[in-house]
Order: structure tokens, then C-alpha cells, then sequence
């Protein structure tokens, strides 16, 4: 093709673009059908990993859980078979450990089957300042926030674009989108997860792989425990967020193929406001919202995995 031909092409499907995502405003797009489907959920053994294995319970889905506390997924198998799931299989797992996580990938394979829609969930937070965090807590918060990404769509995004079908799912941050005073290792973290699962979806694209979906979702701070006495300095526009009604969200976002969600609503602007406006605006509009303060109370739960 030839530069004005290229050119024409682009601005009428920018038109088509614009005026798709303006219908679905107001005509949600049709849930797909997972029935059948293997869902492995990391950090399955509390809050928010939990909740979306009982929101996929009644789905007819095999689940496939993962934790490092083995109490908390096995509560979690409990409660799913009480909401309907019928097929459930949890395994111990250390995210954190690549030669464990390529470990009980395998023994899923062969107990269970291919996955084909991967939910990373699992996270950490320190919760201290860039200098007083000791070297372990920042390799560990990368080795679960971030590079057990890796392994996790090393052993079972073969299977996916064999099929060309499938579900990459990242539970990220809005504090992989906008940096944090306070959460240095975690923003960086979170941003590297962001940048990998937006690269791996490039390049599933540029292959063809267009059967193999992906979800990256950025909320605020959830009320789970695990960023237990942050604040927000309004609430209206930054609350802190209810557990079950991101799981909700999560679980509609894979339903219908959404590739980003932000929560709450209000981090669509705030995004679009930090990559347009002067940063001296940006950091008035940052004092404004709080955002240096977030985490002047925290007490959360440290080296707790999610």
C-alpha cells in the first residue's frame, strides 16, 4: 500500500473505532460462554483471588487453584463447591519460585488439562519507603508481582496458541499506571507486569493469535486486607474499593474480552489527565487527590500474598 492509501485507511476505521466503542456505551457486548473452560486463579487463597473462583463457580468451569497457604485454598475449594463448582483441583504453589511454578504447571497439565483462561492474581506489597525496604522484600515483590508473569505464560501459553484459543488475564495496579509515594517496589512491579502483558498481547497479535484474549486490570486500593489503613482524601472520586464488586467487574471484563479495566471509573481521567497536562499541574493535581499521603497509615499485610 501506498502512504495515502494507508493514511485514508487509518481514519476510517478511526471513525468505525470511535463509533463502535460509542454504542457499546449504551449496548454491553454478549458475555462469551466459558463452559468447559480451565481457569487457573494464583493467590486463589484469599480476597480477591477467592472471590472470583466462587464468581466462576456456578459458570461450569474446572477451577484450578493456587496459593502458598494451603489452609486458605482449601477453603476456598470448600466454598466454590458450595456455589455449584463441581470440577475444583488446588495446588500449593510458590509464584515466587520459578522451578516450583514450572512444577505444578506440569502436574496440571497432567492431572487436569491445558488451561485456557490464566488469571495472574497473586501479589505482594511492602508497604515501606524506597530506603527502608530491605533488598529481599523488593527481589521478592518482583519475583511474585512480576516474574512469576513469566513462568506462568511460560508453561501454559503453548497450549493456548496451538488452539489459537484462550484467556490472559492480569491482575495489576492503578499503581502500575501512576507512580505512589511510599510504594516504590510495588508501582515497579506493577508497571513491569502492565508492560509485559501489553508486549505479549502485541505480539499474539502479530502472529495471528487473535483466538488468545487478554485482560489487564488496574484498580485503586481494595479494601482486602492487604492495604489495610491506607485513605483516600476523597472518596467520591477515588474510593476505596469494595471486594466483591471488583470481582464482579473482573469477571465481566473476561466475559466480554475487555482488554484494560480501570477502577474505580475516575482512574480513566486521571490517567488521561498525567500523560496530557504539565507535570507541575500533575503534581498539584497528585497533592490534590492524596496521592502522597495514601499510604501514611498503612499496616497492611506484609509478605502476605493475595
Amino acid at each position: 500500500m501506498n502512504f495515502l492509501l494507508e493514511t485514508l485507511q487509518v481514519i476510517v476505521m478511526s471513525i468505525y473505532y470511535n463509533m463502535e466503542a460509542f454504542v457499546r456505551l449504551f449496548i454491553p457486548p454478549k458475555n462469551k460462554n466459558v463452559t468447559g473452560e480451565i481457569v487457573l486463579i494464583t493467590g486463589a487463597g484469599s480476597g480477591i483471588g477467592r472471590l472470583m473462583a466462587e464468581k466462576f463457580a456456578p459458570l461450569g468451569v474446572s477451577l484450578v487453584l493456587w496459593d502458598i497457604n494451603q489452609e486458605g485454598i482449601k477453603e476456598t475449594s470448600r466454598l466454590v463447591k458450595e456455589k455449584g463448582a463441581t470440577k475444583v483441583h488446588y495446588y500449593l504453589c510458590d509464584c515466587s519460585d520459578k522451578a516450583d511454578v514450572y512444577r505444578v504447571a506440569d502436574k496440571v497439565k497432567r492431572e487436569v488439562g491445558d488451561v485456557s483462561i490464566l488469571i495472574n492474581n497473586a501479589g505482594i506489597v511492602t508497604g515501606r519507603k524506597f530506603m527502608d525496604a530491605p533488598d529481599s522484600l523488593i527481589e521478592k515483590t518482583f519475583e511474585v508481582n512480576t516474574m512469576a508473569h513469566f513462568w506462568t505464560y511460560k508453561a501454559f501459553l503453548p497450549a493456548m496458541t496451538a488452539n489459537n484459543h484462550g484467556h490472559l488475564v492480569s491482575i495489576a495496579s492503578s499503581a502500575g499506571l501512576i507512580g505512589v509515594n511510599g510504594l516504590a517496589d510495588y508501582c515497579a512491579s506493577k508497571f513491569a507486569a502492565i508492560g509485559f502483558a501489553e508486549s505479549v498481547a502485541l505480539e499474539l497479535l502479530a502472529t495471528g493469535k487473535d483466538g488468545v484474549k487478554t485482560t489487564i486490570v488496574c484498580p485503586f486500593f481494595i479494601n482486602t486486607g492487604m492495604f489495610d489503613g491506607c485513605n483516600t482524601k476523597w472518596p467520591l472520586l477515588l474510593p476505596i474499593l469494595d471486594p466483591d464488586y471488583v470481582a464482579n467487574k473482573i469477571i465481566e471484563a473476561i466475559l466480554t474480552d475487555q482488554v484494560y479495566l480501570l477502577l474505580p471509573k475516575t482512574m480513566y481521567l486521571v490517567i488521561c489527565l498525567k500523560n496530557i497536562m504539565p507535570v507541575k499541574l500533575g503534581i498539584l493535581l497528585g497533592m490534590y487527590l492524596g496521592a502522597f499521603n495514601f499510604m501514611d497509615a498503612f499496616k497492611g499485610r506484609v509478605k502476605k500474598v493475595e
